[in-house]
């Protein structure tokens, strides 16, 4: 099943969505917002199933011709927003950059930071940025949806409480990590609002390609037209999605409607190395601060620059046969004036 969120009010308005991303149709008789959905998921997924299966076989007059750019994040804002750091080749490519040793415990116990969950970028909206001294840059992830899942709640319980799956763009102001991290306190201006899928999907929808709690497909993002990187999202995330959510809810609840992240999606070349940009045969990279530290590691130096306004970034994942399963995130950086 697909869902998503026609923009309206600061909730959406929740729609069914056709397997091929073309035709929707509401359901204000089930629910009328994607968090009134996670809210009483066992009782009302079964009867948007029935609907999914009726728009996909055309039966539903009231279906209309979907406009993606008419869509916000399918959750507009969420009570609960935690990214991990699932794909560790990205944390230590950053900490080698630095000169920091990576310490044991990242191999056994899942970093993660609590975002603002507050308001999130619509998927064609633009990404509103004060200046671009800040360093502005996009991490291409996945994330998953919850119910409510129970305080201590183990991996393999976890992994029933995942309900639905979508994109993520964590956008990132680089220039302003260093001196909070410094601060001992974690992120929190470095982190401006995320933006998610057009589309989330049920992890029926992705077929063999979910396994073991993550998804196998590579994710591609494009960089003003040009491909930045297509890395593979399921071998190298050392922490499944179940794990991350037990994570999260080891010393609390998560309401209905949580999102969890998964970091940002990395892989090292097949020899070890730090990974090589698409034009030398490598897979790329989902964001740019990646691509600077292997450029650091390897020369010295970097010099592929942060983002400017006007550039654009372009987040998506295709299936087997060529097909985008979430819609794509495509999305422009502007200067923001308060």
């Amino acid at each position: 099943m697909k869902l998503a969120s026609l923009k309206s009010g600061r909730d959406g308005e929740l729609v069914v969505v056709s397997r091929d991303l073309t035709r929707a149709v509401r359901v204000p008789q089930i629910a009328t917002t994607l968090q009134q959905l996670m809210e009483d998921w066992d009782t009302n997924a079964p009867q948007l199933e029935d609907i999914y299966r009726r728009l996909n076989d055309g039966e539903l007059d009231q279906a209309f011709e979907l406009d993606h750019h008419s869509l916000q994040s399918p959750l507009p804002r969420t009570y609960h927003w935690a990214d991990g750091s699932a794909y560790l080749n990205h944390v230590q490519l950053v900490r080698q950059a630095r000169n920091a040793e990576m310490p044991e415990t990242f191999w056994s116990d899942p970093l993660m930071y609590q975002g603002g969950g507050d308001r999130f970028i619509g998927p064609f909206d633009d990404i509103e940025a004060i200046s671009e001294d800040h360093g502005i840059d996009f991490e291409g992830e996945l994330a998953v949806i919850t119910d409510d899942v129970p305080m201590a709640t183990s991996p393999e319980q976890a992994a029933g409480h995942i309900k639905l799956i979508m994109l993520v763009n964590d956008v990132s102001l680089r220039g302003l990590i260093p001196g909070e991290l410094a601060k001992g306190f974690g992120f929190f201006q470095a982190k401006p609002a995320s933006s998610f899928s057009p589309v989330c999907v049920t992890p029926d929808e992705l077929g063999e390609a979910w396994r073991d709690g993550r998804v196998h497909l590579p994710l591609t993002v494009h960089l003003n037209g040009e491909m930045f990187g297509a890395p593979e999202a399921g071998p190298d995330m050392i922490f499944s999605f179940p794990r991350l959510v037990a994570h999260a809810a080891r010393t609390r609840h998560l309401g209905a409607g949580a999102v969890i992240g998964s970091g940002t999606v990395s892989n090292p070349d097949p020899d070890g190395g730090p990974g090589k940009p698409v034009a030398d045969g490598g897979v790329g990279y989902s964001c740019l601060a990646e691509v600077r530290m292997v450029e650091k590691i390897l020369h010295g130096d970097s010099t592929t620059p942060f983002m400017r306004f006007g550039d654009r970034v372009r987040i998506e994942m295709f299936d087997d046969g060529g097909h985008s399963i979430f819609g794509a995130i495509d999305q422009r950086v502007v200067k923001y004036t308060p």
